[in-house]
């Protein structure tokens, strides 16, 4: 390891003056990737979060300092104290570092200063944005070029969601919903999609949320490389303001890296790209949906970019296991009323869940698609309301969870029992609403019939329920 820090250091200048970093929040996905990557790098990494996981547990093993709970007296030592936007300013650790003076920064100014000195492709976006990150770390991984990544979710493929790599390549996911991704200074930048979400962050301005990704775009050099969805009207009209190169990808014709004749069969992905000189490549995708073409095809424009030989592009993407919680397949169960697929998928905006059941249904042809739904946020339910009837209607039953606040407190008419009211109207499907999750096994006994496919959907902790189900089912 000394040998590779030291490697890592050549190409990486320290950060002057900076000994033992502290996370308030080091559990988090984003959090913990950026901790991992500096504790590797040879930082003492100290952290802080509410309970003990495998996330925490990984980090401890790797050599950081883990406590539980908040308290002042953590952050002892610390020459910076790293927060994300969840963490308020009331937080004991944040108000002990600000009295005893030691800088207090947000998790993508850490993160801006990983990329300083490295070859930085950020990848931004509503949605899919975690999975095209993966795609093109395993892309350039299958390249020989051993990227440094630092991802929102499970690289399955690396089982984990960061990798200090000895290249000077850095692949990280970029994020919108603080507006923090303003601090990063990368190469090329990747845009995915934009809608509106988190807009408290934008004070429910739109045309805000717009401009702010303008200004993401334009911290790219003037050399720089935009690689843009041409089938989100919003990325497109924002494209022409950019100021820098820009290529665009997607199914429209005229779209710079064209998507044609996409198949799904069962859960893989087969389609045509047209390359802007004229080639064409004919891909095989390991995860389903067109969706995640898009995502695919986001990467393999960034590759051919960055002169990537058409054999590691093709192979990274064949042998995709998928990012951690999209689409994750849990298992095949016997049940009393037949045999069904459980699957967990962290989509928990409209239409993240609309590109999720039209996947499912593609792929379980003539099946029924039965849903777990956990709506996220009371603003999220709030501001989507109608959205989240119209895409929740479209499966055969229904299973809704009480809302996920994370730390929100409850907003008048933006809860389950709404929805399940204004589905119920709808007349297409009749939810049924679960508050006591320990019922939830036995309610989907009652309704799942054999050959259904059960989506748990969401990104609170109906991740973690429907593991502990498929776990109980298979004993």
């Amino acid at each position: 390891m000394k040998n590779f820090q030291d490697k890592v250091k050549k190409l990486v200048p320290e950060m002057r003056r900076v000994n033992q970093i502290h996370f308030v929040g080091i559990g988090g996905a984003g959090m913990s990737g950026i901790a991992e990557v500096l504790l590797n790098e040879g930082y003492q990494i100290s952290g802080s979060d509410i309970a003990d996981g495998a996330v925490t547990q990984r980090l401890a093993k790797a050599g950081a300092k883990i406590f539980f709970g908040h308290q002042g007296e953590n952050v002892t030592g610390a020459s910076v104290v790293v927060i994300s936007s969840a963490i308020t300013d009331d937080n004991p650790e944040v108000v002990a570092a600000k009295n005893a003076k030691i800088p207090v920064i947000q998790r993508a100014q850490m993160l801006s200063e990983i990329m300083r000195f490295r070859h930085g492709i950020a990848i931004a976006g509503t949605h899919g944005k975690t999975t095209t990150t993966a795609i093109i770390s395993m892309i350039y991984t299958e390249a020989g070029l051993d990227p440094t990544f630092v991802n929102g979710g499970l690289v399955k493929s690396a089982g984990k969601n960061a990798h200090l790599g000895a290249s000077r390549y850095l692949i990280a996911e970029a994020d919108e919903s603080d507006a923090s991704f303003l601090h990063l200074q990368p190469m090329v930048s990747v845009v995915t999609n934009i809608e509106p979400d988190h807009m408290d962050t934008y004070g429910g301005d739109f045309e805000k949320m717009k401009d702010t990704y303008i200004r993401f775009l334009r911290n790219l050099p003037f050399y720089g490389l935009a690689v843009m969805c041409a089938d989100d009207p919003v990325v497109m009209e924002i494209a022409p303001k950019v100021g820098r190169q820009v290529l665009s990808y997607g199914f429209s014709e005229f779209a710079d890296y064209r998507i044609e004749d996409y198949q799904q069969t069962g859960f893989q992905g087969h389609y045509t790209v047209v390359c802007p000189t004229g080639e064409r490549i004919e891909v095989l995708l390991n995860v389903p949906g067109k969706h995640n073409a898009l995502n695919a095809t986001a990467a393999l424009a960034v590759a051919k970019e960055e002169g990537i030989d058409n054999q590691a592009i093709l192979a990274a993407l064949a042998e995709f296991q998928g990012a951690g919680r999209r689409f994750d397949q849990l298992g095949s169960f016997i049940r009393p009323n037949g045999k069904v697929m459980l699957v967990d998928d962290y989509g928990h905006h409209p239409t993240e869940v609309d590109v999720t059941i039209k996947a499912a249904r593609q792929g379980w042809d003539n099946k029924r698609v039965v849903m777990v739904f956990q709506p996220h946020r009371y603003s999220r339910t709030r501001d989507l309301f109608d959205d989240f009837v119209q895409v929740l209607s479209q499966v055969d039953a229904l299973v809704m969870l009480d809302v996920y606040a994370a730390g929100e407190a409850p907003i008048v008419g933006a809860d389950s029992k709404a929805l399940c009211r204004s589905i119920r109207n709808l007349g297409k499907v009749d939810p049924i609403l679960v508050s006591d999750t320990s019922q939830l096994g036995e309610v989907l006994d009652q309704i799942i019939q054999d050959g259904d496919l059960i989506l748990a959907q969401g990104a609170g902790n109906v991740s973690k329920l429907s593991r502990d189900l498929a776990e109980s089912w298979r004993q």
